[in-house]
């Protein structure tokens, strides 16, 4: 590509297109001076020296850009030791595109536009500053690709299309520089100094608000990850204290969101919930072991012990940056339909949608897995209790959808299997959608 742009310049060049000499000099000394402010962005650098460049290719001709865009980049390779190979992808790159956009100019007749159609040799110059940018980016973006294996469609994603702005903007500044100088006014050109400070300034703002947005990103992911870790720690301490009754939550999660879904549950609900049954019963760590492993009816002041288990739960979630709606449904799991639950009487419609559906879970998963007062029942035996009960303590509708799910799907979940349980665990994969929960399941 550099020997091709050497030798088409060489074709291409004619006396009259340095003349006058001294706005050469000048948009020269603009584009050599704007690459000590080079700004760097992932591996790229992004300079004003363009604007001088885009200049040269309409006021002058290609030859002249070409040279211009070599010199420069050039100069600055050298400013900053770059590699070999860096300086040959830079030197064909600025050889290239200034000599293709001076070449396009001139072959759609942009100089006698700027008499004959003054508002078409205005949007003409703006085409071409916009044109050549991109052709300029694209190069480079090739060279990642085949270089570092990076997409090109991912680099003009994160890369080029938050400054698009910016370039659109500076593309118009350049074409009115442009049209300002076909009195051979050299002060036009030096506003093109001003331009380009001001185009580097807000280049910089861009930049810099690109990379504290990923750096937001990534210290949200860390959180999350942080959090998702911390919440599988505490399920696991509770396993080694409880075996049981971690197995239980991890049942409850599996039924919770089976019917979730049968109702519509957007995906983020979904994993709202499931996370909220994991932890339905993280409460019961303040359960002294005479409780925790009772094996006789509890004593009235042993039950309220056990009614406090949702708001410790509440709370110890609740802890936990943008973990607030899991702590509500936490909180009111065990309310009921009828308002005569626990811990702050809701009823109906006020308790929240997936509170509800652990309640049901919760109910079914207790009457038919072994625990330490209970004899477990048939799962024919338990739909008949849920049933029963459907409308007074339990959500009737949701009572039903779950019967539907035991009867046509057999869902089940194995107590004794540990697969099951660490699946249900298994909260990686939601890290990114659990950075920051924004919505509650209704």
């Amino acid at each position: 590509m550099l020997a091709a742009s050497i030798l088409a310049g060489i074709a291409l060049s004619d006396a009259a297109d340095w003349q006058p000499f001294s706005l050469f000099l000048l948009l020269l000394a603009v584009a050599v001076t704007s690459e000590a402010f080079t700004l760097q962005a992932k591996g790229l650098s992004i300079s004003a020296a363009f604007l001088a460049i885009a200049l040269c290719a309409v006021l002058l001709g290609p030859t002249p850009a070409m040279v211009m865009g070599v010199v420069s980049v050039f100069v600055s390779d050298l400013q900053r030791h770059s590699p070999w190979r860096s300086r040959l992808v830079n030197v064909s790159t600025y050889a290239f595109f200034p000599l293709v956009g001076g070449a396009a100019f001139e072959f759609l007749g942009g100089k006698e536009l700027l008499h004959a159609n003054p508002p078409v040799y205005i949007l003409l110059v703006f085409a071409l500053f916009m044109a050549m940018n991109v052709v300029n980016f694209l190069l480079v973006a090739a060279d990642f690709a085949l270089v570092e294996g990076a997409r090109i469609g991912t680099l003009v994603r994160t890369l080029y299309g938050p400054v698009v702005p910016v370039e659109f903007a500076t593309g118009l500044l350049t074409a009115g520089v442009a049209f300002a100088y076909q009195g051979k006014n050299l002060s036009a050109v030096v506003l093109l100094a001003v331009i380009g400070l001001v185009f580097q300034y807000l280049l910089r703002t861009a930049l810099n608000s690109m990379e504290r947005k990923d750096q937001l990103e990534g210290r949200t992911r860390e959180l999350a990850s942080l959090q998702v870790g911390l919440l599988g720690t505490v399920l696991q301490t509770l396993s080694l204290r409880d075996k049981m009754t971690a197995r239980h939550s991890a049942a409850v999660a599996r039924y919770a969101r089976e019917i979730a879904s049968e109702l519509g549950l957007t995906d983020r609900e979904q994993d709202i919930l499931h996370t909220a049954a994991l932890l339905h019963d993280i409460g019961k760590f303040i359960f002294p072991d005479s409780i925790l492993f009772a094996s006789t009816r509890l004593s009235q002041e042993d039950l309220e012990i056990v009614r406090r288990h949702p708001e410790q739960g509440a709370r110890l979630v609740a802890r936990m940056d943008g973990y607030g709606p899991v702590a509500e449904i936490v909180l009111a799991h065990h309310e009921r339909i009828d308002g005569k639950g626990y811990p702050n009487g809701l009823a109906g419609e006020q308790i929240p949608l997936a509170a509800r559906i652990i309640a049901v879970a919760d109910t079914y998963d207790v009457m038919t897995a072994r625990d330490s007062y209970r004899r477990p029942v048939s799962s024919r035996e338990a739909i008949e209790e849920l049933r029963r009960v459907s409308g007074s303590q339990l959500d009737g509708r949701v009572v039903e959808i779950f019967i539907g799910l035991l009867e046509k799907r057999s869902v089940t979940f194995r107590h004794a299997d540990d697969a099951d349980f660490e699946r249900e665990l298994n909260l990686d994969r939601r890290i990114r959608d659990y950075a920051q929960p924004r919505v509650a399941a209704a």
